[in-house]
């Protein structure tokens, strides 16, 4: 055990300390995204190489060594931190950490905890051991990817106020309707949605009344899911209900996908390759699930299992180029099924995104943006109202969720009369459960929660969106 790199230049006081426990794909990301947003990280593995690198990649301090010593915890700085991250391979290894760290400060802690058996167990662990929060990765995707085929057209899927709103992203096909059109009339044929930020080339917009559609745009609109999906259909986006689902893989991802798709009456076929994990499947899941064992990427088994004929195709094995290789087959086996496919490699994402994969989802990615958003409400001294951050657009935008907990200067006044910084956008307001599409007359009020989009980075307060 033993530092392999501190920081020169040693942090403010006031600067946010966290212990990231595990260097993973998770822990490296997390490491990125928290650094890069100016944090104090230190990180703990047993693996020399993996510490080495992280630390002189970002000018980390680095242990090696047992994230659940105390004597490693202690020479991380644990007395000091303002939060610890679990992130090993190990879920009961992560409660523990998270468990001792709490006895040096009560210091705030997240665990990921990944294991079906604990999914039911989350809300008793985190009050009973006190971890703030508790995440697990597969679940979240598969609740993405649910979201996801709920708009068969739609590339992404952002969800925001406990499900009350959400952003859909889609492509503008070539001879749509709202090809040519404006922002305008767009606003006068009363969608009930907001058209919030539109993707052309390389270029991200932010649009004003003049914008004009045109093919080729990713187009991300929000409103509630109603209405939303209303939107998809009359735009002629909607595309045709889901029936079947072919996921090839069985791991966590597809037991958790699998049990939300049942309980939506979409019939679901699972391809694995393993013997063990079939007979698992066939335990876990309804009699209905049809579990076949056999390799997923033999083409002769795929069409054996009639892939061309399913409504959605959602490859969840291990290999990302596996992944990618089976969501180009099934596009090409048919141009209608809708395909999402997981990644786990982020490093990527332009070369991806070139491919026209469909959806694709990043579970560590989403995971890193959960942890973000709780550390963003943390480091604010007067009491963040940050409730959820989602990174748009290859990180070149942010959409977050504000709750407006008390009274305030911007409070009860009509919107035309704020002054909010440019390139930014209020989204909606949600008030008593409902999504409101906010026009110069409306007002923010206590209670309410606000959903800003911008090109700004770094807001940790709603007062941060004014100029």
């Amino acid at each position: 055990m033993g530092i392999l790199k501190n920081l020169i230049n040693q942090p403010h006081d006031k600067m946010f300390r966290i212990i990231i426990v595990g260097a993973g794909k998770v822990g490296s990301t997390l490491a990125d995204k928290l650094t890069a947003e100016g944090n104090n990280v230190t990180i703990i593995d047993k693996k020399p190489e993996v510490v080495n690198r992280l630390s002189t990649t970002y000018d980390i301090m680095g242990i090696v060594g047992n994230g659940s010593s105390y004597s490693t915890l202690v020479e991380a700085g644990v007395e000091d931190a303002d939060l610890i991250i679990a992130v090993t391979e190990s879920d009961e290894l992560n409660l523990l950490c998270c468990t001792l760290a709490r006895r040096f400060n009560n210091t705030s802690a997240i665990a990921r905890v990944r294991t079906p058996d604990y999914s039911g167990e989350i809300p008793y662990l985190r009050d009973k051991l006190g971890i703030s929060m508790i995440i697990n990765p597969e679940l979240e995707a598969a609740r993405e990817i649910s979201r996801i085929l709920h708009y068969p057209s739609a590339l992404s899927v952002n969800a925001f106020a406990k499900g009350s709103v959400d952003m859909v992203k889609f492509k503008l096909p070539e001879g749509n309707k709202l090809c040519g059109k404006s922002l305008t009339w767009f606003g006068s044929k009363n969608y009930d949605v907001l058209v919030c930020a539109v993707e052309r080339g390389n270029e991200l917009i932010i649009p004003d009344g003049q914008f004009e559609f045109a093919a080729g745009d990713n187009v991300s609109v929000i409103g509630a899911p109603q209405a939303a999906y209303s939107f998809l259909v009359q735009a002629g986006l909607g595309g045709h209900s889901l029936h079947s689902a072919l996921i090839i893989g069985g791991g966590r991802s597809s037991y958790y996908l699998a049990t939300r798709l049942r309980r939506s009456g979409i019939a679901v076929t699972i391809i694995e390759k393993r013997p063990e994990r079939c007979a698992e499947l066939s335990e876990l899941l309804p009699d209905d699930v049809i579990i076949v064992n056999g390799d997923g990427s033999d083409e002769s088994l795929l069409m054996q299992e009639d892939l061309p004929s399913h409504d959605a195709v959602i490859p969840l094995t291990g290999l990302d180029e596996l992944n990618i290789i089976l969501a180009l087959y099934a596009m090409k086996a048919n141009s209608d099924i809708k395909v999402i496919t997981k990644v786990n490699h982020i490093g990527f994402k332009n070369v991806i995104s070139e491919l026209e994969l469909g959806s694709v989802v990043y579970p560590r990615f989403m995971t890193a943006e959960m942890i973000r958003t709780y550390v963003r409400a943390k480091k604010n001294s007067i009491g963040s109202n940050i409730e959820t951050l989602y990174r748009l657009f290859d990180d070149r935008a942010e959409a977050i969720e504000f709750k407006i907990d008390s009274k305030a200067d911007y409070t009860n006044v009509p919107l035309r009369q704020l002054k909010l910084k440019k390139h930014l956008l209020i989204a909606s307001i949600v008030r008593g459960g409902k999504s409101l599409i906010p026009g110069g007359n409306d007002t923010i009020q206590v209670g309410d929660t606000v959903i800003i989009v911008t090109t700004h980075s770094g807001f940790t307060n709603i007062k941060d969106i004014f100029a």
